[in-house]
């Protein structure tokens, strides 16, 4: 297994697509189409990386990785949307994040699996 994942996305067809391209990849996915039953479902630990849409009813990307860091702060996020314009307002919440945790759709499953694979490899710094 090269790690845990948990997408949440309000789209059905968004979580099967990327559940079922990284579960081909080795990963391992739990996915949710509502972000407050996300949140109330997470537990410390038990994720290596959030794939999060950043434009969803009840609560966008951007609030729920802020709960989720008060829950566990050391998972890694990476955000999705369909549009650039959230890139600046991502910026603005989390100014030390980088530039590799924004994912635009619509992406090739290839694309995000190296993408995540980037964001998990250990850091060299």
């Amino acid at each position: 297994m090269k790690g845990r994942i948990l997408i949440v996305d309000d789209e059905p067809d968004i979580t099967i697509a990327f559940k079922l391209g990284l579960e081909s990849s080795g990963f391992e996915t739990d996915t949710y189409n509502d972000p407050l039953e996300a949140l109330s479902n997470f537990k410390a630990g038990a994720y290596d990386l959030l794939l999060l849409d950043i434009k969803m009813p009840n609560m966008t990307g951007f609030e729920l990785f802020q709960r989720i860091q008060m829950i566990d702060d050391k998972v890694k996020v990476c955000f999705v949307t369909a549009f650039e314009v959230y890139y600046e307002a991502l910026k603005e919440v989390f100014p030390t994040i980088e530039d590799e945790c924004f994912i635009q759709k619509p992406i090739k499953i290839q694309e995000l699996t190296s993408r995540i694979e980037d964001r998990l490899a250990p850091s060299t710094n």
